[in-house]
């Protein structure tokens, strides 16, 4: 398989001592271009924690990481942001769009961390609003939009660097069934015409059709794996 992630023996702990809490326990799992893999299980089961560490947000207790082939688990504080940069796009469950910049400026914005600014800025923001059906909302602040709306600038910002991975994290959760639905379409497209790898945080029921790769964990540990 064409990995674009791998994890091999993960592990994130918590605290210590008689605080501690495992919230991954040797976790293995393999990521491929092209597809879409869904991460699902219930609450505190550790798929947030996962996600996070694949993203490089957060850091490993023990376990190997690669990211497009390199081992990222003992990068320094100082590098991960350039991985981060250059391979992932994240989109959140609570958009994190910043509230006094337009829809095209929060896109403009990460164009601007890889060094794209000025009219190419605009144009490329400009491009990818359009692709996610806002060409009309380009100039609406994020209090102006709705839940779908801001969900589809978070997307258009997640793709402003054009990554080779995207990890998202309850990406529906909130939205109606039409715009969910058109969000997981979204997705899909990333995967299968993009060649993007793509991961999905869910508790959503709708999601399961969209995946090329079905993943169970609980209590830290992959229960099941489907494709």
């Amino acid at each position: 398989m064409d990995a674009a992630i791998s994890v091999r023996g993960l592990e994130k702990v918590y605290e210590s001592g008689a605080a501690a809490a495992r919230a991954l326990d040797g976790v293995d799992l393999d990521v491929a271009r092209g597809k879409v893999t869904l991460l699902v299980g219930p609450s505190g089961s550790g798929k947030t924690t996962l996600v996070s560490i694949m993203g490089c947000i957060l850091r490993p207790t023990a376990g190997s990481v690669r990211v497009m082939g390199r081992e990222v688990a003992g990068l320094g504080e100082s590098e991960l942001p350039r991985v981060r940069l250059e391979h992932i796009g994240f989109v959140f469950q609570g958009f994190n769009l910043f509230p006094t910049l337009s829809a095209e400026e929060n896109v403009a914005l990460a164009l601007d961390l890889k060094g794209i600014r000025g009219s190419a800025a605009r144009r490329r923001s400009r491009d990818l609003l359009e692709q996610v059906g806002l060409s009309d909302k380009l100039r609406s602040f994020p209090a102006d939009l709705s839940g779908g709306q801001k969900q589809r600038v978070a997307i258009a910002r997640a793709l402003a660097g054009d990554p080779e991975i995207i990890l998202a994290d309850e990406p529906t959760a909130s939205l109606d069934s039409h715009t969910g639905r058109a969000v997981l379409d979204m997705m899909r497209s990333l995967a299968h015409d993009r060649g993007r790898a793509v991961v999905i945080v869910t508790h959503d029921s709708r999601a399961l059709e969209y995946a090329d790769r079905l993943v169970r964990i609980e209590d830290g540990k992959i229960k099941e794996q489907t494709q």
